[in-house]
């Protein structure tokens, strides 16, 4: 029985997404972002985590490498949002591994 695999392509797009949430404070973030449904600044941020600035500015650097964050210029502050379009695509571990059809990371996501 041949086994139809996911291109290299598409594997190595998935590969990047799950090391991006490989941190649980990426994962928090990323929760955070998307319960908030609005851009929230650094400062926002870290007194939500209560991380330090450092690391809240790392893990935003991380999530936005792989467009799950988006950020926006407002004056001298930046801004950072959920990429909703891109986190939609966001396969799920099971999903993948069972064999179930997953999204493209194409379009909005890519």
């Amino acid at each position: 029985m041949l086994v139809e695999l996911l291109d290299r392509t598409t594997a190595t797009e998935y590969a990047s997404w799950f090391r991006a949430l490989a941190d649980p404070s990426r994962v928090q973030l990323v929760e955070l972002l998307a319960r908030r449904g609005e851009p929230m600044t650094v400062g926002q941020i870290v007194a939500a985590m209560g991380l330090a600035q450092s690391t809240v500015s790392q893990h935003l650097k991380i999530l936005a490498e792989v467009r799950f964050v988006l950020v926006e210029a407002a004056g001298t502050a930046r801004l950072y949002r959920i990429n909703t379009n891109c986190v939609s695509c966001f396969p799920s571990a099971a999903d993948v591994v069972m064999g179930k059809p997953a999204p493209a990371p194409t379009g909005a996501c890519s």
